[in-house]
């Protein structure tokens, strides 16, 4: 029971300097605050120039005014004109892909549901404009696509006496892939037929394959994306018409509450831009300057560490990152080449490989494995990696912090399992309280999280 507690310490600070820490430190996120709420009786809508209708410049995931998702992009023209122009003055190399493409005649007339998570953001006027001049000009790079995703509701106001009203989205775009990273649009049409007009809310998320949804990264990146691609068409001059105008809807994830409008009437629109910034980083070799360091008594402690190492080790490394991986790549190919599977079915095929896969070839291959301490370290030290080579794939750079947490906590679960099937921990029993600690947490973080829990 003593060691046990002991391992346990171990992958707990492990888990906290590899997952935990790093995490907080370098990708904080704001996506959680609580949403305010207006006054349901008397929401600050927004009614663009020259037109009788308006919206409430948020989304919501039920028809509560909740400031939550902020909507970024506004275009002065109708559904089709929009993604008409985007096929044909975008990147020159545009493709067909196997999955969801569109005709833009057809796409408008069908609104696609699915699945995925949001941010939030504040009522505006668009009397506040900047002229924005130093936009940049860049054809798109990777086609849209007919995206799924879940349904969101717009708070609409046709004017002209009429009532206001919650809608779904008239239809979904995307650029990426659903079960990798991508940039997801939503767009709603004006209520009132006699305004041309069409608000967007754009984000850039990536799928979470222990959580079964989509976690929104951010809007800036995929407002600036989708700003470069609408003023790619010829017919719209920077100058004149793309204008900044002010939503009052900053907050939440990383929105400023700056709109981006683009004037698009005989091939004319509106957007919101945001530019992300990266973090680069650049390790230098310091192997001569450690060496320097290093005592007699540091080399034969690293030296006896080395002599510790099986081979079972490196089959628990390489196993660890090939499910977490495998499971990414082959739902991002199942996706983009196998259209008879839908998201939902691929997401029932490949979850098992997490849920189960992990777990089990973990203890299968730690049985072989002779320290406890060893098998739990390398388990949770691979998850890790594994981890982080995951969010490197998607182009991660923020984490909300509850799934910081969760992160943790399944990495110091493995860690038991893999501490718990080792021969030492399994001299009089192959059950013992290390393995019953970890499948008991595996479980419950797991079965938490799908449900809502974490």
């Amino acid at each position: 029971m003593r060691r046990s507690i002991v391992v346990a310490a171990v992958l707990v600070t492990l888990a906290f300097l590899f997952v935990g820490g790093p995490s907080l430190l370098f990708s904080p996120s704001t996506a959680d605050i609580a949403p305010e709420e207006d006054d349901a009786s008397d929401p600050e809508l927004v009614t663009p120039d020259g037109s009788e209708s308006g919206f409430w410049p948020y989304l919501n995931a039920r028809e509560a005014h909740e400031k939550r998702s902020p909507l970024n992009v506004v275009v002065r023209s109708d559904a089709e004109t929009i993604v008409q122009q985007l096929r044909e003055h975008g990147d020159e190399d545009w493709e067909e892909t196997d999955h969801d493409h569109f005709d833009a005649g057809e796409l408008v007339e069908s609104a696609t549901n699915g699945s995925d998570a949001d941010d939030d953001v504040v009522g505006g006027d668009l009397a506040t404009e900047q002229t924005e001049t130093e936009l940049a000009l860049s054809p798109t790079e990777v086609p849209w696509s007919k995206a799924d995703g879940a349904t969101r509701l717009a708070y609409l106001d046709p004017g002209a006496g009429g009532d206001a009203y919650w809608t779904t989205e008239t239809l979904q775009l995307e650029d990426g892939e659903y079960y990798g990273y991508r940039y997801h649009i939503r767009l709603y049409e004006s209520p009132n037929p006699d305004d041309q007009w069409v608000v967007m809310q754009t984000h850039s998320e990536h799928f979470d394959w222990f959580t079964l949804r989509h976690r929104v990264d951010g809007v800036e990146q995929a407002q600036y994306r989708l700003e470069k691609d609408l003023m790619s068409i010829p017919a719209v001059d920077e100058r004149e018409d793309v204008t900044r105008i002010n939503l009052g809807n900053s907050g939440p994830s990383d929105a400023d509450g700056w709109a981006t409008k683009v004037n698009l009437m005989s091939a004319t629109v509106l957007l919101t831009v945001g530019l992300a910034t990266r973090r680069d980083g650049i390790l230098e070799p310091a192997k001569s300057k450690l060496d320097e360091r290093l005592t007699e008594a540091d080399r034969t402690r690293i030296e006896a560490a080395t002599d510790r190492i099986e081979a079972g080790h490196l089959v628990l490394l390489g196993t660890i990152i090939t499910i977490i991986l495998g499971v990414r790549v082959m739902g991002v190919a199942l996706d983009r080449h196998a259209g008879f599977l839908s998201v939902h079915m691929i997401a029932a095929l490949l979850y098992p490989f997490i849920a189960l896969g992990l777990p089990v070839s973990t203890y299968l291959i730690a049985r072989g494995l002779t320290s406890r301490l060893d098998a739990g370290v390398v388990a949770s030290a691979s998850f890790a990696v594994a981890i982080w080579l995951d969010y490197g794939f998607v182009s991660l750079n923020s984490l909300p912090i509850d799934v910081v947490v969760q992160r943790m906590l399944v990495v110091i679960a493995l860690g038991l399992i893999a501490g718990g099937a080792a021969k030492r921990a399994t001299r009089t029993s192959p059950i013992n309280d290390m393995l019953l600690a970890g499948v008991a947490m595996w479980v419950l973080v797991l079965v938490g999280t799908l449900f809502g829990y974490l």
